[in-house]
């Protein structure tokens, strides 16, 4: 639950869904938005509050998707634009939204812009792109030169990522004014926000370094035309930056991004200093109306059960209540709220230029299985039939855990504040009657605090002692 003046995520929990692997409707081994649709139960089940797509927009798939080749449809193996507004008309009657994933910072360089832009120097969409008689010794992300050479019209045009991934000009006011039709475009059909890619690095002037002063004037353009709709539409940034500062200014004054993803908390490690340290200097550096969101897992990184807690379903309940615990937004990747591993892939199986594939494979439902999934279904996690019908398992802890933050108003829009504990213990509380303590150690501690437990991760109801790797929610007295 929200207050009534504060905006839907506020104490939300977003949930990311890669719709290849979540569910698929046809049996032709690829998740699609029909799939989805048919699963928004089980969604309304877990509790959560909106659902963030990675991309379904019609591309190459060179990198899966964040090669766009047109920023107005739906990729056929998906689905098509009726079956998105259906699934959003679904999901809205669920009180589920649901959000995008834009990538602005670069296109597949199948888009149609991208094939006027090198068709000719005085083409009317070479501006769009970023060319250069001579280039630069840059690196690209994903290895090689950011720079690739345009035989016919002799000029070489950037790519932070791939080469069939150009960089657009965000200098050029028409590449401005084109996505603001495109955000209008989906506003307009019902999509309740973005989750924005790269967001960070999205005008490049020179083309080796983003220019953040004019990054954040398209953020306020962008915050401006979402504020003018009812209910204002949702900017999530993907804001991969190890400074917390810098983290702090894709927040603007209040009228740029809603949310800035937290990558500082994610690569913290499952240790109390450690995660205690970069929460707090989060609250610290935010503006003031501001809302952090956190996430331990996503597409890009090996999943938080592998990377963070060993594998143990002990130390993952804990992970999960730390996330869901904290003030701000909250975001579970598919699968987080299974415990679901990160899955080894065999080398004539890997699809991605980048090795992400162990981290983006197949939801394990259980009660329908997956025919010639296009990459292979782990085996190392329970299913969802298997851990729903369980009260100690993952799921039904998380389930728990974002069904108490609901009904707690302390949980939805109490502050944090830190709290002493033993060596080892994270110990917080939200707003005045609420306290949370996880032990992050392999020896027993006390609760830094008295009252009734509402929730445990072992199950337990001693208000007084942590049994190693446990974490509790406490109502104080």
């Amino acid at each position: 639950m929200t207050s009534s003046h504060e905006p839907w995520w506020a104490g939300g929990v977003l949930y990311q869904v890669y719709p290849r692997s979540f569910a698929d409707s046809n049996g032709d081994g690829v998740g699609d938005l029909v799939g989805l649709r048919g699963r928004l139960d089980y969604l309304h089940w877990l509790g959560v509050d909106g659902i963030w797509l990675n991309p379904t927009f019609p591309s190459p798939n060179r990198d899966w998707g964040y090669d766009v080749s047109d920023y107005l449809d739906v990729h056929p193996d998906l689905g098509t634009l009726e079956d998105l507004d259906a699934l959003i008309a679904a999901a809205g009657e669920l009180g589920i939204r649901v959000l995008l994933d834009l990538v602005p910072a670069h296109t597949s360089d199948q888009h149609q812009w991208f094939i006027e832009s090198r068709s000719s120097r005085q083409s009317d969409r070479r501006p769009f792109y970023i060319w250069r008689d001579e280039a630069d010794e840059q690196e690209s992300v994903f290895g090689g030169r950011a720079w690739s050479y345009d035989e016919p019209t002799g000029q070489y045009y950037h790519h932070l990522f791939l080469p069939e991934q150009p960089d657009l000009n965000w200098m050029q006011p028409a590449v401005r004014d084109a996505f603001e039709e495109i955000l209008r475009f989906w506003f307009d059909r019902g999509v309740a926000g973005f989750r924005i890619d790269v967001v960070h690095e999205l005008v490049k002037d020179p083309p080796s370094r983003p220019n953040r002063t004019e990054i954040h004037k398209v953020l306020r353009r962008w915050r401006s035309l979402a504020g003018g709709y009812e209910p204002e539409r949702l900017l999530v940034g993907e804001t991969w930056v190890m400074d917390l500062e810098e983290l702090a200014r894709f927040y603007g004054r209040d009228d740029e991004l809603h949310l800035a993803l937290n990558f500082p908390f994610m690569f913290a490690g499952f240790e109390a200093t450690a995660l205690a340290d970069v929460v707090e200097r989060t609250e610290a550096v935010l503006p003031l109306a501001a809302l952090p969101v956190w996430a331990l897992s996503n597409h890009d990184v090996v999943r938080f059960p592998t990377r963070m807690c060993d594998e143990d379903d002990v130390k993952i309940r804990t992970a999960l209540l730390a996330l869901l615990a904290l003030r701000g937004t909250s975001v579970l990747y598919y699968g987080d709220e299974l415990g679901m591993r990160q899955v080894e892939i065999p080398t004539d199986r890997a699809l991605d230029v980048h090795g992400r594939d162990g981290a983006r494979t197949p939801m394990p439902w259980g009660d329908v299985e997956w025919r010639n999934p296009w990459l292979p279904l782990g085996a190392n996690v329970a299913t969802v039939a298997e851990q729903r019908g369980a009260p100690g398992s993952v799921l039904s802890f998380c389930r728990d855990a974002i069904a108490l933050r609901r009904g707690r108003e302390d949980l939805v829009s109490g502050g944090y504040t830190p709290l002493a504990g033993d060596t080892g213990v994270w110990a917080w509380r939200r707003g005045s009657t609420t306290g949370i303590a996880l032990n992050l150690t392999d020896s027993a501690a006390s609760v830094p605090f008295e009252g009734k437990v509402l929730l445990s991760t072992r199950g337990r109801d001693d208000p007084s002692r942590l049994e190693p790797w446990e974490g509790v929610v406490v109502a104080l007295t």
